[in-house]
């Protein structure tokens, strides 16, 4: 604005004044409206509020600072900086390359200036066809929002694969391991030079406290995870691979079951340590029922365009020896069931269990745990089982044959509770369509599976996209609230209430623009698309208020409303370029999305 005064001619003192003075109430206006419309993300919760309210403060604080700089840093440096500045006709021949290229530039931007001005006098002349056209373009885009689809977070490529491999229940993990060699070798077949490195990692932890450390799903030595990770320069995507793999091994492998986790870490964040977007827990102490019901469901949900890697977690087919005791034997021994189960229990697995002893080395001071342990080898069969000693308190010992019998059952892999009642967890990840969409159509399956449950029983949904529903809900309403405080500040500043409805027409068109830029794309609603949305409403609103105030000025002058909303659009046309294309250039680094994880 300070050189727009200059180019009328304007002394440089004078034109400073008057430039800053002309734009520092609708600047005040426009960083208190960028500020307010990021109240919404205040309303966010769960991951999702740490994630991005940093993200809104960051904004917050740059505008205000940029604002008090704009008051008293800028038009210093204009005054120190421009007081030698020439300003010449500009018919005058070029001194030099880059003066060539400033005028050049001004003559194609007051050509497109002056095309401008005649297409906006063409609409204010027409307005009620004008109207008609931005209503028309609004109800396109309504049309268009269904095709938008929805998710919490854009999918993150970032060059690993995480694929959880479960053979048969119950098979030993020395087998388990040359079950996952053979998939190794299938996968370096399949995926070639792309990989890296692959890592398996087969079974449970043997501490059990590190489970609580990771989002590993492992049930017992016929499951684990196989991390590939791929090369720099690979081929294909991430994703892309995994849907090779997905089909592919399958075929090669029927007896095997996969599914991918999430490999990266926000994935793996944002699903709070599930190993799926969605799981739908069926809870309740009806056990037989609630997992057939959860085997029905597996088959329901897989059929869902967009449902893949659906998972039972829980398993009932795991190989178990099942011990009966005479109790009328024992007793009349002296023994009880405890004491059964003691002594199998340090037969099996050590006298570490019930037991701890610890030796303390004299030299060295450390401790070193002891535990006693019959050699696997010595358990080979039923046979030997029942030649197990019981300890008897006063008497022989006796074999556990001789106190009951050992027959050969099927029994739970793991077992989970949910609020203390038993759940079967059924883990679902989306590919090839959104997750909102997918969410839509697993809703009608649930609501119909609940119509099957006995009372005391239930099914709930939980991961990402129960979060991802709750944004979207908190994120509409804040939003809507935003609109109307911005409104009530414009209208305090501008001292009217009709000004203030004319900023906030041009919102629709900005929506409008939003939607079709996803929809054409092909992006996703997302929490992040939803932080670009208020910013572009922040940018639209300020812009508006920039055009609505100098149209005000212009008319205190005795221009009327015609002369004076076109002489705003003409004179305000190169700064509300420089503000859009200012924030479009700033993004253009996060739309390429290069590098690892873009």
């Amino acid at each position: 604005n300070i050189h727009r005064h200059r180019m009328m001619g304007t002394e440089l003192r004078e034109a400073i004044l008057v430039g800053s003075t002309e734009i520092a109430f609708p600047a005040l206006v426009s960083a208190l409206v960028l500020t307010i419309v990021f109240v919404p993300v205040g309303l966010l919760g769960g991951v999702a509020r740490y994630l991005f309210i940093p993200l809104a403060l960051a904004v917050v604080f740059a505008i205000l600072s940029s604002y008090v700089l704009s008051r008293t840093l800028t038009p210093a440096m204009a005054h120190w900086l421009l007081r030698h500045e020439p300003h010449e006709d500009e018919n005058a021949p070029p001194k030099n390359g880059f003066d060539r290229l400033h005028k050049g530039f001004n003559r194609g931007f007051e050509n497109l200036r002056q095309r401008y001005a005649k297409a906006l006098e063409w609409n204010l002349a027409h307005r009620a066809t004008a109207l008609a056209a931005m209503i028309l373009v609004v109800v396109g885009t309504s049309a268009v929002v269904p095709f938008v689809g929805r998710e919490f977070f854009p999918t993150v490529d970032a060059g690993q694969i995480r694929m959880h491999v479960r053979a048969p229940t119950g098979t030993r993990i020395e087998r388990t391991e040359q079950i996952f060699s053979a998939v190794e070798n299938e996968v370096r077949a399949l995926i070639g030079s792309d990989v890296a490195l692959i890592l398996d990692n087969i079974g449970q932890p043997a501490v059990k406290y590190s489970m609580a450390f990771g989002d590993s799903v492992t049930v017992g030595t016929h499951d684990g995870e196989v991390l590939i990770a791929l090369t720099p320069d690979r081929q294909r995507t991430a994703p892309e691979w995994m849907q090779v793999l997905r089909t592919e091994l399958p075929k090669k492998f029927p007896d095997l079951d996969f599914y991918f986790q999430p490999a990266d870490i926000v994935s793996q964040i944002l699903n709070f340590g599930l190993p799926a977007q969605i799981n739908v827990k069926v809870v309740g102490f009806k056990r037989v029922e609630n997992f057939a019901l959860a085997q029905q469901l597996k088959n329901k949900i897989a059929a869902i365009p967009g449902a893949v890697d659906v998972t039972l977690h829980q398993t009932n087919d795991l190989p178990t020896l099942k011990v009966e005791v005479d109790r009328s034997r024992a007793l009349e021994l002296g023994i009880t069931q405890r004491d059964v189960a003691n002594d199998l229990l340090v037969t099996l697995s050590g006298s570490g269990t019930v037991a701890p002893n610890f030796w303390m080395d004299p030299v060295s001071g450390n401790p070193y745990r002891i535990a006693v342990q019959l050699p696997e080898r010595e358990m080979a069969s039923v046979e030997s089982l029942a030649s197990t000693p019981v300890s008897v308190a006063n008497g022989p010992v006796q074999l556990l044959g001789n106190l009951g019998s050992v027959s050969r059952s099927v029994g739970p892999s793991v077992i989970s509770h949910y609020n203390v009642q038993p759940s079967y967890d059924l883990f679902v990840s989306v590919a090839g369509r959104d997750l909102g969409a997918v969410a839509a159509d697993l809703d009608q399956v649930l609501d119909e599976a609940r119509t099957q449950l006995q009372p005391g029983n239930r099914i709930e949904l939980k991961g990402t996209v129960t979060a991802m529903r709750e944004a979207f809900s908190r994120l509409g309403f804040g939003l809507l609230g935003a609109a109307v405080l911005v409104y009530l500040l414009m209208v305090l500043n501008f001292q009217s209430w009709r000004d203030p409805f004319i900023v906030l027409t041009a919102l629709p068109a900005a929506g409008a623009g939003v939607i079709w830029g996803l929809w054409l794309t092909g992006t996703y609603f997302s929490v992040p698309a939803l932080m670009g949305a208020i910013m572009t409403i922040g940018l639209a609103t300020a812009n508006s208020i920039l055009l609505v105030t100098f149209a005000n000025q212009r008319m205190e002058v005795g221009l009327d409303s015609f002369a004076a909303a076109l002489d705003a659009g003409a004179t305000r046309l190169r700064p509300v370029l420089m503000t859009a294309g200012a924030m479009l250039i700033g993004m253009v680094p996060m739309a390429l999305g290069l590098g690892d994880g873009g």
